[in-house]
């Protein structure tokens, strides 16, 4: 029994002794793994850590271009709202500054349709007195409220100041107001109104409507009244200009008529000397004063075609001569005049047209006679309206881009012969291009080769 326990026993000790041993071994080598591996456990640690920093700093980035973006947005909007007012003060100053340059509003559209300036100054005086009796009526300015209990005396009072402020700037714009502002003016007002009614608002009151657009009316009126006068100033100098040159066409067919008539008794009196001659005269002598008789003839006959001809031009008050003319270097290439003179020397028309108002002589292109020449010169013209240089007086006679050999065949379907002259001479316009380039060239010449190459050297030789 002894002996079986002890045989138990030992057993145990052996199982233990086993036990222990392999439970030795197991956690040497645990520890030589967590020895080895121990680096990367630190690795996954630091990329955790990492990985977490990352993230903070991804949402502090966010947070910061949200606060970006939110400062962004405000001063957009900041600028936005200032551009706008900084644009609002900029219009309101261009409506109060007199800069004839300034036509940014657009063409003036007329309002009334009178025919002369007396006809429109006639309007502008019943205007103003219809504002006057607005004012007088209590019907230039309103208060829906006015009774004894709010104080109709301050209303009235009030009213008045209203009146008187919005009247001064009326006044100003209507002392201003020409042809290239009158837009401007409409809106000054209409801005003036405005701003003038929102300070009576507390009150409840108002410039009237009506009242508003007399004076709108008014501006209007002044600008198409001082507009008719230019057209009727300019028509009265291009009417005058051509009684001028009638009254001298008529001068000249006289003194031609006379001329012709004194030299029609001069040579026939010669006629009738040398004839009595001719009756006494033998041999050479006989023969001299025959050859001089042919030829008092001949000019007694010239003589009274020409005193015929001064005579028809003076029963025809239409005749007269219909030119084209060119001025190069005034005008440049394709730029046209044409006009008509009565004269009897048309060239003289055109030499009074070459004066001191230009730098060089006009070139002629053609010089057509017509019994009916103001008929004529409007057919032309009426040819070549689209081509105006000046759209708005009719009255200059100026073309562009015009091609002559348009004008020609409308002349010969008419049945009229005249000599066209297409290229224009433009004589002195091209000796002093010429002259010019001489100087140029001499100019360089005597400069040192490479100033004579700046883009200064032409300025220089001035």
């Amino acid at each position: 029994m002894l002996l079986a326990t002890v045989v138990i026993l030992v057993a145990v000790l052996a199982i233990l002794a086993f036990l222990a041993h392999k439970f030795w071994k197991e956690s040497i080598v645990c520890r030589s793994q967590l020895q080895r591996y121990s680096g990367i456990a630190d690795v996954e640690a630091a990329i955790d850590a990492a990985k977490a920093q990352v993230e903070e700093t991804k949402q502090q980035a966010g947070r910061a271009a949200a606060d970006d973006k939110q400062r962004r947005d405000l001063l957009d909007n900041q600028y936005n709202q200032a551009l706008l007012k900084y644009q609002e003060l900029q219009h309101e100053v261009s409506l109060l500054e007199e800069n004839l340059d300034d036509i940014s509003f657009g063409l003036y559209k007329p309002h009334f349709t009178f025919q002369t300036s007396e006809e429109y100054k006639n309007a502008l005086l019943a205007l103003r007195e219809k504002m006057k009796q607005l004012i007088k009526d209590g019907g230039a300015a309103c208060c829906p409220n006015n009774s004894r209990q709010e104080g109709a005396r301050m209303i009235r009072q009030t009213t008045k100041v209203m009146l008187r402020a919005f009247n001064g700037e009326c006044d100003a714009a209507a002392a201003n107001v020409s042809y290239n502002n009158v837009k401007n003016m409409e809106e000054r007002l209409l801005k003036s109104w405005n701003a003038i009614n929102k300070l009576g608002e507390t009150m409840h009151l108002s410039i009237t409507e009506p009242y508003l657009r007399l004076r709108l009316d008014e501006i209007r009126l002044i600008n198409e009244y001082e507009t008719k006068k230019y057209e009727e100033k300019q028509e009265e100098h291009a009417r005058r200009e051509k009684l001028r040159d009638e009254e001298k066409a008529q001068r000249e067919i006289e003194h031609a008529q006379q001329e012709a008539e004194a030299q029609e008794a001069t040579y026939q009196k010669l006629l009738e000397k040398a004839r009595q001659e001719t009756a006494e005269a033998t041999g050479a002598k006989l023969q001299e004063l025959t050859s001089k008789v042919s030829e008092f003839s001949a000019k007694l006959d010239e003589a009274r075609q020409k005193k015929e001809r001064a005579i028809a031009r003076a029963q025809l008050t239409k005749s007269g001569f219909v030119y084209v003319i060119s001025n190069i270097g005034a005008f440049g290439e394709g730029v046209v005049k044409i006009g008509m003179t009565r004269r009897m020397e048309p060239t003289e028309r055109i030499m009074e047209l070459s004066g001191a108002a230009v730098p060089f002589p006009f070139d002629l292109h053609v010089m057509l006679y017509s019994d009916d020449a103001p008929a004529l010169e409007c057919a032309l013209h009426q040819l070549l309206d689209g081509s105006r240089l000046n759209l708005v007086n009719t009255r200059k006679e100026f073309f562009q881009g015009v091609n002559l050999a348009e004008i020609k065949a409308f002349v010969q379907e008419r049945g009229l012969s005249a000599q066209f002259i297409e290229q224009a001479e433009a004589r002195e316009y091209r000796e002093t291009l010429v002259r010019r380039e001489g100087q140029h060239s001499t100019a360089s010449k005597r400069m040192p080769p490479k100033f004579a190459d700046s883009p200064f050297a032409v300025a220089g030789t001035a």
